[in-house]
């Protein structure tokens, strides 16, 4: 039976996924394998009838610039009880490629465990794709999709910010980032926007509701004292992953409730939230000033990728032929700046439970902190006096202290 490599992609989509299966689909095409693609992600892996696709040149060829992703996504999670050999030894299947973020790389940790305590000699590599940025790739080195969809989002968050210009109004944008603020970050400061609220910037204190609507204040009146009237604030989705059910369900937000309780956030808007928060307490202080929410995310994930993730994206599909005829397994496929490949193991950067890592924005790096102390308008002690005109109470604004910095 002829060999075999399988491609799958988990979690949600993000620019450069075809890139990568048509640059590794091609390289084994030409090295005489079979390339099934998995539709379906873990969900078809462990069926009895897997959905899958065989690609031929021409194919994989046609989707190399596309945004999306030919092969059919999911987040599904297996337990190990479902685990199987079956479809690897059906097939032949000498290399499985997984694409995704933390969460698809924490089950094929998982799964190359599995194969090899079944002594199941399959090699599985790992390409780290997704927009948040948040896999433990070494200094320097981006997941790909990071930078087409921040280039898209910065598109988008500079129009908002022309908008807020021309109608005098404030806007409250969210954007994707489950856990870590890479992306808010990014537009936020690509865009110059007055006030960028990340989780990693609550280090010292807790997230709340209050202490977000609060930073948002700040930079209103700052940039009233500074004689403008409009601007934006970025808040990253990531905030809600630090948040307590009862901090989330205090919102007043009508939330629907999973199987074990927890809001659904996925079926609300997160800018509308942050917004609605905002409009109350500013009416509380007679603060005239509107506001309008945006939802930054999936209007940025299927975009085609941008030069520099057709090339990264490329070097990384060439990266998984590289390691598979080195007899790497288990492992992350990475890219420096040079474009030198090497693998990044799983078992070094999960934690007790398995379970990878995320990278979080640092916020002693010398960006941010530049960002933070030079490119926002916030309050500080030296603005009481002044901000009394506007908050009867403006060290409750004030930005460090907000944090506990």
């Amino acid at each position: 039976m002829q060999e075999s490599i399988a491609i799958m992609c988990g979690g949600g989509p993000a620019p450069g996924i075809n890139t990568v299966i048509s640059t590794v689909a091609k390289v084994f095409l030409k090295s005489g394998y079979r390339v099934i693609g998995l539709h379906g992600g873990y969900k078809s892996l462990f069926a009895e009838q897997p959905e899958m696709i065989d690609f031929d040149f021409a194919f994989a060829d046609d989707i190399q610039k596309q945004g999306g992703s030919a092969l059919r996504m999911s987040r599904y999670k297996p337990k190990d009880a479902e685990f199987s050999t079956r479809f690897f030894l059906r097939n032949n299947v000498k290399l499985l490629v997984t694409i995704g973020g933390d969460d698809t790389a924490s089950t094929a940790n998982r799964i190359s465990k599995f194969l090899a305590e079944n002594n199941i000699k399959i090699q599985n590599l790992h390409v780290p794709k997704t927009i948040d940025n948040d896999l433990p790739l070494p200094e320097g080195s981006p997941t790909f999709g990071y930078y087409s969809a921040k280039d898209e989002g910065v598109r988008i968050a500079q129009t908002v910010y022309e908008d807020a210009r021309t109608s005098g109004n404030w806007f409250v944008v969210s954007a994707m980032g489950r856990e870590a603020g890479h992306l808010a970050f990014g537009i936020g400061a690509a865009c110059h926007y007055p006030m960028i609220v990340i989780p990693e910037m609550f280090h010292k204190v807790e997230v709340t509701f209050d202490r977000i609507t609060r930073l948002i204040i700040s930079s209103m009146v700052k940039r009233k004292l500074l004689g403008i009237t409009y601007g934006v604030a970025i808040v990253s989705e990531g905030v809600f992953h630090f948040m307590t059910d009862s901090e989330i369900v205090s919102s007043g937000v009508n939330f629907t409730f999973d199987d074990h309780g927890h809001p659904e956030l996925g079926n609300v808007s997160k800018a509308h939230i942050y917004n609605m928060l905002l409009q109350h307490r500013l009416k509380h202080l007679n603060l005239n000033i509107k506001s309008r929410p945006v939802e930054l995310g999936y209007e940025i994930r299927c975009v085609r990728p941008t030069a520099f993730d057709l090339m990264y994206c490329g070097l990384l599909g060439y990266g998984v032929k590289q390691l598979f005829d080195e007899g790497i397994t288990g492992a992350m496929v990475t890219s420096d700046p040079a474009g030198h490949c090497a693998p990044l193991y799983l078992k070094d950067v999960e934690d007790e439970h398995g379970k990878v890592k995320p990278r979080l924005v640092d916020m002693q790096g010398e960006k941010v902190k530049m960002i933070f102390e030079n490119g926002m308008q916030y309050l500080t002690e030296q603005d009481y006096d002044a901000a009394r005109m506007y908050l009867p109470d403006p060290e409750e604004y004030d930005f460090n202290r907000i944090l506990g910095w």
